[in-house]
């Protein structure tokens, strides 16, 4: 039994506030495949790492991410919110991820618009041992970014509409994977996927049987809130064998 990649869903979130360096050492820790999380420019044009637009879900801020410098949202404080443990924790750049864990694990990036996605590129030249991966459920910045740059892993995220529009995207821009919610997953969509040599990551499976019933329908990995309980689960399967 070949072991499904494990992606920690904006690092190991479900111990860790997420988006942060704190989530992705948990996640490095858990053993995950992966990490994913999410970019954002400042208003000076810097990648940070946020999942909103807005501060207020994840930090002690108000407004919208682009509206601050980078400079000012590093000051802010990410983790009171889910514990005062992490009362210190700060907002990331995109390069203190790099950084820290570009060596050590693959990195999936959640672009939301293309000027981020433009700004992303060139700091990946930075890093050119970094293992990458970009997503995006915006097929027309992933088919610019195609367009920019041949030989960059691509993934098409899918959530809502027609999957097989989607699939055909995938195939057009050559993604390395298709990543569709869990709640979209169905055997045609696995078939057409596995015709076209498509892996399919499933987000965000959180639930060990859920899990395991996806790996019997072939799907190749999941995003996890939990990488450390999925990760234990499937190596203990393995070594039962």
């Amino acid at each position: 039994m070949t072991q499904p990649f494990i992606w920690a869903h904006r690092g190991a979130s479900s111990c860790a506030p997420e988006n942060t360096l704190s989530a992705f050492s948990a996640a490095v820790a858990a053993g995950a495949d992966g990490l994913e999380l999410d970019i954002h420019l400042s208003c000076d044009g810097i990648p940070v790492v946020i999942h909103d637009e807005t501060l207020e879900r994840t930090t002690g801020g108000c407004g919208f991410v682009a509206e601050m410098t980078a400079q000012q949202l590093r000051q802010l404080d990410a983790g009171s919110w889910f514990s005062a443990d992490f009362a210190d924790e700060s907002i990331p750049l995109l390069d203190d991820v790099l950084r820290t864990f570009g060596g050590q694990l693959r990195l999936n990036l959640e672009l939301k618009e293309l000027r981020a996605g433009m700004v992303v590129l060139k700091l990946l030249k930075q890093y050119p041992s970094a293992d990458i991966v970009v997503s995006s459920f915006n097929c027309e910045l992933l088919q610019h970014l195609r367009s920019v740059n041949a030989d960059l892993p691509i993934a098409v995220l899918f959530e809502l509409g027609n999957w097989r529009h989607a699939v055909k995207v995938a195939r057009e821009l050559s993604a390395c994977a298709f990543h569709p919610a869990l709640n979209q997953v169905n055997d045609a969509m696995l078939a057409a996927c596995t015709e076209a040599a498509l892996p399919v990551l499933v987000w965000t499976v959180d639930d060990l049987c859920t899990a395991r019933s996806l790996i019997g329908m072939g799907v190749s990995g999941f995003f996890t809130n939990d990488p450390a309980k999925l990760k234990a689960a499937f190596q203990s399967d393995v070594s039962s064998m």
